[in-house]
């Protein structure tokens, strides 16, 4: 097993892979008017690409013509202190193709939000994950004074 140089263990892309494959909710990080920004998207992995739905004239249309973007997707378990994370790098392009997209609409993948439906692709190009791993032993609790809001 590898460790990175703050003890998680360093998965490789298969694993990473198989991990996204079985989250719904991700996020999707790009520039939207030369500002960065990170919204949370319903997702499918279908194998060989995340899948995602969003209308025309969202922020997530900076998202549809060929841009890099990144995903992330984990999840914690916040009574153990464990869990992973997954980041994707990729190129996000709208799906035109209507057999592709007829595959795709028939994939358990529901927008939030109404309005006219566009599917969206990233390929997993760059691929990493993380594991967290359960610590030594029970941890102290904070001391008063550092749970205060602006507590140093």
């Amino acid at each position: 097993m590898e460790l990175d140089r703050n003890g998680l263990e360093v998965l490789r892309r298969e694993e990473s892979l198989r991990l996204l494959a079985t989250a719904v909710l991700g996020r999707v990080a790009l520039s939207s008017g030369a500002l960065p920004t990170v919204l949370p998207v319903n997702f499918r992995f279908d194998g060989r690409r995340i899948l995602f739905r969003t209308g025309a004239g969202t922020k997530l249309d900076a998202a549809t013509d060929r841009t890099v973007v990144a995903f992330e997707v984990d999840e914690i378990d916040a009574e153990t202190e464990t869990g992973w994370s997954v980041v994707v790098t990729g190129v996000a392009v709208e799906v035109t193709d209507p057999a592709d997209v007829a595959a795709a609409r028939a994939l358990p993948l529901v927008r939030w939000a109404g309005g006219d439906d566009r599917v969206v692709a990233i390929s997993p190009d760059l691929v990493s994950g993380r594991r967290i791993l359960p610590g030594p032993g029970p941890r102290p609790a904070p001391s008063p004074a550092a749970a205060r809001p602006g507590a140093r």
